[in-house]
């Protein structure tokens, strides 16, 4: 096996490519092609800077490191939409191309059998399958859903280059076999992504918190419900019940019992056993 070497790393996978017969794979196979070498050959990306790698319906590029990253982004950010809409606009329905794209950067080593190993790799193509990018997709009108890994925003995309504003692109984690992974998804976060165990900016999870209520003290955070087993009454073993229940707001009484003299709290005094909201006799 040869050294690793520093790459750019291009994907590209084609959405619901295995619902389509086998002419339409075909057509969409064409498409891909033409798309990743127009987009290459217009970010200033020649053969000679590139090797291919074919996987059916997803198509992954090793790019010479001195390749200009920026120009890269500015090409897929708005010539894949626009060849898309070229191709989409005369397809039928049933040969609409709709594409995920990852770009990464990392080291890559090819084995003697002309495979290509590495764990930036590994890393790039679980973007690439991650559910929220897939997710993102689905919502996108111009068929093009595109996520950077962290070390592309940390030394391209956070510098604002023209063409690449910083701001298009949100924080995601997203889950893998691995555990979750880092990256950075360009256009709005889909939602219901934590339905999915991923998240975006601003929903990262909070170990052991529900998410169902606020926390306490925050605005319109309710108290826990609260009760007090009440002693059973003379005569009846074991008999008790809740006297007390506070869920937020006004307490509520009922069903239970107070035993024994209960002293008020402005100094007045009731004798006896007390019963709230029940008769004496009710089942528990």
């Amino acid at each position: 096996m040869r050294d690793p070497v520093n790459r750019t790393i291009l994907l590209f996978d084609i959405e619901k490519y295995s619902d389509r017969d086998d002419v339409e794979q075909a057509w969409l196979r064409r498409v891909l092609y033409d798309i990743t070498d127009r987009a290459l050959e217009r970010s200033g990306i020649d053969e000679t800077l590139r090797q291919r790698a074919d996987r059916g319906d997803s198509v992954m590029e090793l790019i010479d490191a001195g390749a200009s990253v920026p120009a890269l982004l500015r090409t897929l950010l708005t010539e894949v939409p626009a060849l898309l809409h070229g191709y989409n606009r005369l397809a039928s329905s049933s040969a609409q191309v709709r594409l995920r794209g990852v770009v990464a950067t990392g080291y890559v080593a090819v084995d003697e059998h002309g495979g290509w190993v590495g764990s930036d790799l590994n890393h790039a193509c679980r973007l690439l399958d991650a559910p929220l990018l897939r997710a993102a997709l689905r919502e996108r009108d111009n068929g093009f859903a595109l996520c950077v890994s962290e070390g592309v925003h940390t030394g391209i995309v956070r510098h604002d280059h023209q063409g690449v504003p910083a701001a298009d692109f949100h924080p995601v984690t997203l889950t893998s076999k691995n555990g979750p992974l880092q990256a950075w998804l360009h256009g709005p976060v889909p939602s219901g992504t934590a339905d999915l165990g991923e998240t975006g900016a601003g929903e990262t999870p909070v170990p052991g918190a529900s998410g169902d209520v606020p926390a306490p003290g925050t605005p319109g955070a309710k108290a826990p419900a609260t009760s007090v087993q009440a002693p059973a009454a003379p005569g009846s073993p074991g008999r008790g019940g809740v006297v007390f229940d506070f869920g937020g707001g006004s307490p509520r009484f009922g069903g239970g019992l107070v035993a024994g003299d209960q002293h008020g709290v402005s100094g007045g005094q009731v004798t006896g056993d007390v019963y709230l909201g029940g008769t004496v006799g009710e089942g528990a």
